[in-house]
């Protein structure tokens, strides 16, 4: 697997946390892969294999692009031959804003967005070889996005308090961090994203754990718990199999036995 992450221009943090690239090569027959859930909402093109999933009850092959929003369990993916995937890594609370869409809470989205006419520019520029200028597109095309759209900066000043503080900090703190009262924060909160803020610390707060058991499975769970604001380790074994499906003993094992194919920054790709 071939991974690169990029930094978003200057004009974007406020609302991208990346853009990545991603080659995948499965073979002649079709390959399960799980996406294991954090605190971002990802726009997923993909290019060459078709890439499906279990939609609506049965398996169907997914439109380039679509939209991964926040999970609250892993998903499958199925994929053969080589995929190739270029995403934007966005915060949950912007994204709907930016792209003029309704907020909802599904997780693979399929959505109408005049964004989907670069699918054809993109396609031909990743089959020439030509990743670095799919990448310019793509970027360009939300430079000129989030230069015709305000942000709500009370959003904005909860977010940066939320990701400065991995998801432990109370919502009465990300509430005084973003002067406003608790009651107007989640109403915004919601109604921009369609999650509380609770649900995304959750989230973040996951994904602490599962990047730092990634990194170093013998990680001390009793320790991570006590930093990272969990009641106790059973409070955070119940949380991470919440989110994971699996306890995290067992995932630490997986991770040191290198059974999961990931990128640097936890690219939560896991072959099957």
């Amino acid at each position: 697997m071939h991974h690169q992450e990029f930094e978003p221009p200057e004009e974007l943090r406020d609302t991208i946390k990346c853009f990545w690239y991603n080659r995948r090569e499965f073979g002649e027959k079709q390959s399960e892969f799980e996406v294991v859930p954090d605190g971002y909402v990802e726009i997923i093109f993909h290019f060459g294999a078709d890439c499906s999933t279990f939609y609506n009850g049965s398996l169907q092959a997914l439109p380039s692009p679509f939209m991964m929003g926040l999970l609250n369990q892993p998903v499958n993916f199925y994929a053969k031959n080589c995929l190739e995937i270029i995403g934007v890594r966005c915060f949950p609370w912007t994204v709907f804003d930016l792209l003029g869409l309704p907020s909802g809470k599904a997780g693979v989205q399929l959505f109408e967005h005049p964004i989907t006419q670069l699918q054809s520019a993109l396609k031909k520029s990743i089959h020439d070889g030509r990743v670095d200028e799919a990448l310019a597109r793509v970027k360009q095309y939300f430079l000129d996005m989030r230069s015709e759209v305000s942000m709500n900066s009370m959003l904005f000043k909860a977010g940066v308090a939320m990701r400065e503080a991995k998801g432990t900090m109370p919502v009465s703190k990300v509430a005084e961090a973003a002067h406003a009262t608790v009651r107007t924060l989640e109403r915004n909160f919601k109604q921009s994203s369609g999650h509380t803020v609770k649900d995304v610390s959750g989230l973040m707060r996951f994904e602490q754990v599962r990047n730092r058991l990634w990194h170093d499975p013998d990680t001390n769970l009793s320790s991570l718990a006590h930093e990272l604001g969990y009641s106790d380790q059973p409070h955070l074994s119940r949380e991470f199999k919440r989110y994971s499906g699996s306890t995290p003993g067992v995932f630490a094992r997986k991770a040191k036995e290198g059974k999961q194919i990931l990128g640097s920054d936890f690219v939560a790709f896991i072959q099957a």
